[in-house]
């Protein structure tokens, strides 16, 4: 099984086109397609774990507290977040890494920085290089 994206309500809309017109199986799900427009961050993460979507988001302000305070009763399939700065490109070239060298459950209940790929294992409170 494949990763499986879900843009944030944030997310520059051409990350998510990059990435799927650079390969259309890639299965990235725009904020639109999931009606995320002012839904809340804990909502947005209950969706993708019902979906078992990975979030990716430019959120780095509110989506780490939100994520950690979800991910202590309930499942999260994972969150990337993408600095605003970041080039498109480079974000997409990320993204696109991540679909093609790993398996889902590698982010189960990750938070992510792109480009870094430093993640947050809730439980731990320090950053430790991605798998």
């Amino acid at each position: 099984m494949r990763v499986r994206f879900q843009a944030d309500n944030d997310l520059r809309h051409y990350i998510a086109t990059g990435v799927q017109r650079r390969n259309p199986e890639i299965d990235f799900q725009t904020a639109l397609a999931a009606g995320l427009d002012a839904m809340p961050d804990e909502d947005v993460l209950a969706l993708c774990a019902k979906q078992g979507r990975i979030l990716v988001s430019h959120d780095v302000t509110t989506m780490p507290r939100h994520f950690a305070s979800f991910v202590q009763s309930h499942h999260c399939p994972g969150v990337f977040l993408i600095s605003q700065s970041l080039p498109a490109k480079e974000a997409i070239d990320a993204l696109m890494l991540i679909w093609e060298v790993s398996k889902p459950e590698d982010w189960h209940n990750q938070l992510c920085w792109i480009p870094s790929l430093a993640t947050l294992d809730v439980g731990f409170p320090t950053l430790r290089p991605s798998p």
